[in-house]
């Protein structure tokens, strides 16, 4: 008689304490389910937060500042935030990159000046406005080439070229102002199109221009590889010089149509035009929520970081906030952006460290 077939050799065992799956222990579940949420909260901050400062700002704008809401006001506002809107634009390409560029306050000022000489020299409105837009290419070409070729930090770098291309705009005038009041082009700091500023249109083709390069070409992925980690973007094939020193030539474009707006609405060459200038736009970049760091930020978050200064400077006016007061709150301002950018960077930086060591 034949033996009873065996039981099969796959056949479950049963169940013992040594078999349980082991648990994740609840401090570390918990400190996860908070930086995870520390990521959300900060990427929330990027797409929507600050949208929501800028509602919040309005609405008590409205509430405490006499004739805030008046169509003449707010196409005022529109005017005033164009010249930084269209600094902070090129900036924002700078600091994508993890650089950064304290020198547009003097590029507007040597490209204000070399447009109005042109304009007052005889030249066709389109010229001057061309070697204005060049003189501010030339400038960050030099802040590019210095910051990526020579690898210099462009902190000190364009500390230097600040300093150099303001005394630069001095020279030029033997420092005092050129006046002009037939000046050829003044209708693109003062007139209108279809009702709109004309600042306010150029910034529009600014800002529409620069999110297609960053949002829809190669080059912008470029920008973000490169702000992100340089290292990598090379060893990827990225010619990670030439990308650092094109948004600086960007950055100096931008500044030198700056330059022009700021020139063409006062009808004069200024010689002391965009003093300080460059930290309203470093401001406006940062609180739109672009990290120092690189890598990270969107163009449209810089325009509504824009408009919020300009909505804060001007309902401070009608307020007749004194001047001392108002650069006291638009330094808090600044602190606050560069601290917000700090926190937001904790959670992802967490992130990343537990990522690598994962991968490790």
């Amino acid at each position: 008689m034949s033996e009873s077939a065996p039981r099969s050799a796959t056949a479950p065992a049963s169940p013992g304490p040594s078999s349980a799956p082991e648990s994740i222990p609840v401090p570390a579940a918990e400190e996860r389910v908070a930086a995870q949420r520390g990521v959300d909260l900060a990427r929330w901050w990027d797409r929507v937060g600050i949208l929501v400062v800028l509602v919040a700002l309005v609405a008590l704008m409205v509430l405490i500042a006499p004739n805030f809401a008046s169509v003449s006001n707010l196409l005022n506002i529109a005017r005033s935030i164009s010249i930084n809107a269209i600094l902070a634009a090129g900036l924002t390409l700078v600091i994508l990159t993890a650089g950064i560029d304290l020198s547009v306050g003097s590029i507007l000022a040597v490209s204000g000046v070399v447009s109005v000489l042109a304009a007052v020299g005889g030249l066709p409105a389109w010229v001057a406005i061309v070697l204005g837009v060049v003189a501010g290419c030339l400038a960050g070409l030099v802040n590019g080439i210095l910051t990526a070729y020579l690898g210099l930090a462009a902190f000190i770098v364009t500390l230097g070229t600040m300093t150099a291309l303001r005394g630069l705009a001095y020279t030029m005038t033997d420092g005092q102002p050129i006046v002009s009041n037939t000046l050829n082009f003044r209708d693109i700091g003062n007139g209108y199109v279809a009702g709109i500023p004309a600042p306010v249109v150029v910034m529009i083709v600014v800002y529409l221009v620069i999110w297609f390069l960053l949002e829809r070409t190669r080059y912008g992925k470029q920008v973000y590889a490169v702000g992100g980690n340089a290292e990598a973007a090379r060893l990827a094939g990225i010619n990670v010089r030439r990308v650092t020193t094109s948004v600086y030539v960007i950055a100096g474009a931008c500044a030198g149509l700056a330059g022009i707006i700021f020139a063409a609405r006062v009808v004069s060459a200024q010689p002391t035009a965009g003093t300080g200038y460059e930290l309203d736009a470093i401001a406006a970049v940062v609180l739109g929520g672009t990290s120092l760091a690189g890598g990270r930020g969107r163009l449209y978050g810089t325009l509504i970081g824009s408009i919020i200064l300009g909505v804060l400077s001007t309902g401070l006016i009608l307020m007749n906030v004194q001047f001392f007061t108002q650069l006291l709150i638009k330094g808090g301002v600044i602190i606050l952006a560069v601290a917000i950018d700090g926190l937001k960077q904790r959670p992802l930086r967490r992130q990343r460290v537990r990522a690598a060591g994962a991968v490790t």
